[in-house]
């Protein structure tokens, strides 16, 4: 029996509806709901640095997901991180795929670009931990972080916290900020700057999406009332984390696996409990409350989940296969042994 499946490049995925940021929350939003209904296998992702020995120059994350419910799809996401491309500039720093399969005759039934996907699945999480977390009459956002996830974050904060009216943009390239704020400037006011403190202070909403390794983000700076977003692993300080009275993560189990993370290492230190960090899927669930006065600063952190990426392509799929787009390839014309 042959078996056949669907190709979709990165153009195929654009026009099959991946930059709809209003339906990427909902997917997103429906994997939290899912999450804690049981109905998602979504396991640690194993991490792997190379080359051997030597400070890693590239990095490859394996993602398998099972999403039920009304899904009922398995499937993988395989990303990698390049550090020559991030310097060089000629290619992605993160180059990603994503694979879904058939339940039940196991046979693949889609390959496509995931970069675009990782790119807005990963904004929408904040956002729609900014739906449940963030002040409801926010104003001001101060975002760290003017590549990628920067432009996706803003997009995803323009869709939930729609009383923004202005967002500070920090990038140590103040350029690299500048141009970003040019291609919002018919949709809000957005102000490069080239200083964290200026950004984060006096913001309703702060939102970091860096590579750092070292903490930047000081507790002096985050006013009451706030909310802050917290996508990479340790860009606040521990003085950040104590002042916070909610602290949410997309998945703990995902990120008790990550030693970079402020939030693991205060838990191994016992300076916070583990018991004091809920699941967003809790909240979304409404297991959890979200925010629950004007006084009190929230908190979200983000390990990244792969079942974003599976729902986010499944969705795309089914669009591709109605829109006609992408290109069907041939795994085998008749398998050799059966």
């Amino acid at each position: 029996m042959k078996s056949e499946l669907l190709f979709m490049k990165q153009e195929d995925v654009i026009a099959a509806g991946v930059l709809d940021m209003k339906k990427i929350l909902e997917l997103v939003e429906k994997v939290f709901y899912l999450q804690g209904h049981g109905q998602i296998i979504n396991p640690p992702k194993t991490v792997f640095g190379i080359p051997i020995g030597e400070e890693p120059q590239s990095h490859f994350f394996s993602m398998p997901v099972y999403i039920g419910g009304d899904i009922n799809r398995p499937g993988t996401k395989w990303a990698a991180e390049s550090r020559a491309n991030a310097k060089i500039g000629n290619l992605p720093m993160g180059i990603d795929m994503v694979i879904l399969s058939d339940p039940v005759t196991v046979q693949p039934v889609a390959i496509m670009d995931g970069m675009v996907i990782t790119a807005m699945r990963t904004a929408a999480a904040a956002g729609v931990a900014a739906k449940y977390l963030a002040p409801k009459d926010a104003q001001v956002a101060g975002c760290v972080g003017a590549g990628v996830i920067g432009r996706t974050m803003i997009m995803a904060l323009r869709e939930v916290a729609p009383s923004l009216k202005q967002i500070k943009l920090c990038d140590l390239n103040l350029e690299k900020a500048q141009n970003l704020a040019n291609e919002f400037k018919d949709e809000i006011e957005v102000i490069p700057t080239n200083s964290v403190e200026e950004a984060v202070t006096g913001a309703d909403i702060v939102a970091t999406m860096t590579t750092s390794k070292k903490p930047f983000v000081k507790s002096d700076w985050i006013k009451k009332g706030s909310m802050i977003i917290q996508m990479s692993s340790c860009e606040v300080e521990g003085g950040v984390v104590e002042k916070t009275e909610k602290i949410v993560v997309d998945s703990w189990d995902q990120m008790k696996e990550n030693d970079l993370s402020i939030i693991n290492q205060m838990v191994q230190q016992g300076k916070i409990a583990e018991a004091d960090i809920w699941s967003l899927s809790d909240i979304v669930c409404g297991n959890k409350p979200g925010r629950e006065n004007n006084d009190e600063i929230t908190m979200f952190s983000s390990r990244g989940m792969g079942a974003h990426d599976i729902i986010i392509g499944d969705y795309l799929y089914k669009e591709a296969v109605k829109k006609g787009l992408g290109q069907k390839l041939t795994l085998w014309d008749e398998a050799l042994w059966v």
